[in-house]
């Protein structure tokens, strides 16, 4: 050890205040990793690389990598989708073996007898690491997250080295698991909640009535014929259809940047808002005009993979889905409705009900896709009228459209 560096236990000492008094403050877990890391390598710490894996409570992933390697600028961020506990890659790693009870796991790469009996061990010695270690730690509800440590000193880690590391990984630890909690319940609301409803809700509007008016377009959709189809199909293929309907429909509204905000049985309500005032003329205000035409590409988009969903279907020998897609334009109340202790993030008001009305009449017009006068008027491409009609709980007649043939 260079005399001019404190020993590993002082200098843990110091890096264990400097978490509790600064790394608490950084914004994310890959800024406080390389911070740590680079910290601890001024100091003498003969670290290559390091390794955190978070396992979280996620719908697509089971958890996140952090990599931090010396020499590079950026700490690589890896979100593992479930699939991933059954890959090869996993199961024959030293991650299993810590989540599976392995107290901890050394290597002396360095050594002629070193065991390479892991995958991952072979590609660090040729890289030149010296010694590999994983460790698990814990965080407060007991579950079990992993960290790994590789040197390519002569020699790896020291003893002194590990026990000075284990104290200031104990802290770390703590800092982690607040990130993680943040994480997940930013995911969770995204997921059950939608983007924009969850941000409001992290935000503080979580008392029922709590919410705002805004101005969108309103989307409303569902699966044609879905009793008939439920009572032919078994709940589990059925289930499944309506899975491939939603991913359709609900992926289609997502991928174009709206807000799902409900799935109602077989059908799916949604939102483009606009950050925009209501104005009297929206076909002269281009946020208005965007909305409206990402709001119909969402559409374009959705009736193509409903199109491909039935070219498989044909294939196997089942009858096609039918569906029906209505877009509206209009004032909304974006808030929380419900009980004191079950709320939902969802939007009120004759605007919602006009959209939920005019897709009952896709099957009147037998035309899967339908606007009302008032998205029409916003979007700059002809449209084809279909004359004035009467809508359920609306007192005047309404013009309805759909695309120019």
């Amino acid at each position: 050890m260079d005399a001019a560096l404190p020993s590993p236990q002082v200098a843990a000492d110091a890096h264990v205040a400097w978490l509790i008094s600064e790394g608490w403050n950084l914004p994310r877990p890959e800024a406080l990793l390389r911070a740590l890391a680079e910290r601890l390598v001024a100091d003498g710490f003969p670290l290559y690389r390091v390794r955190l894996t978070i396992r979280i409570l996620h719908p697509q992933v089971m958890g996140k990598s952090y990599t931090w390697t010396r020499g590079e600028d950026e700490v690589t961020v890896f979100a593992a989708p479930h699939a991933i506990l059954q890959s090869e890659q996993y199961l024959n790693s030293p991650l299993a073996a810590i989540y599976d009870g392995a107290g901890g796991i050394r290597r002396r790469l360095d050594l002629d007898d070193a065991p390479l009996d892991y995958p991952i061990l072979v590609d660090l010695k040729e890289a030149g690491a010296t010694d590999y270690i994983a460790l698990p730690f814990h965080f407060s509800d007991g579950s079990t997250h992993v960290v790994t440590l590789t040197s390519d000193r002569p020699g790896g880690f020291t003893t002194d080295e590990l026990s000075a590391l284990s104290r200031v990984l104990d802290v770390l630890a703590r800092l982690l698991e607040v990130h993680a909690m943040k994480f997940m319940a930013r995911s969770l609301l995204d997921t059950y909640l939608g983007r924009h409803s969850g941000d409001r809700v992290l935000r503080g509007l979580v008392k029922r009535g709590d919410g705002e008016d805004i101005h969108a377009v309103i989307w409303f959709c569902d699966l044609r014929e879905s009793t008939p189809l439920a009572d032919s199909m078994p709940r589990g293929d059925f289930l499944a259809l309506l899975n491939q309907f939603f991913e359709c429909m609900a992926g289609a509204v997502m991928d174009h940047g709206g807000e799902v905000l409900r799935f109602i049985g077989d059908a799916v309500l949604a939102i483009f808002p606009i950050e925009a005032p209501s104005v009297p003329k929206p076909m002269h205000c281009p946020l208005h005009r965007d909305a409206c035409a990402t709001a119909l590409a969402a559409a374009r988009d959705a009736m193509a993979r409903v199109d491909a969903l039935n070219t498989a279907r044909r294939d196997n020998g089942d009858r096609p889905i039918g569906f029906g897609i209505a877009l509206h334009l209009g004032d909304v109340t974006y808030g929380n409705i419900g009980t004191e202790n079950r709320l939902e993030f969802s939007v009120i008001g004759p605007a919602a009900n006009a959209a939920a009305r005019l897709e009952s009449m896709c099957k009147v017009l037998d035309r899967p896709l339908l606007f009302s006068a008032d998205f029409v008027h916003a979007l700059a491409e002809d449209c084809q009228s279909l004359g004035q009609h009467s809508l359920r709980g609306v007192a005047v007649p309404q013009e309805i459209f759909t695309l120019a043939s």
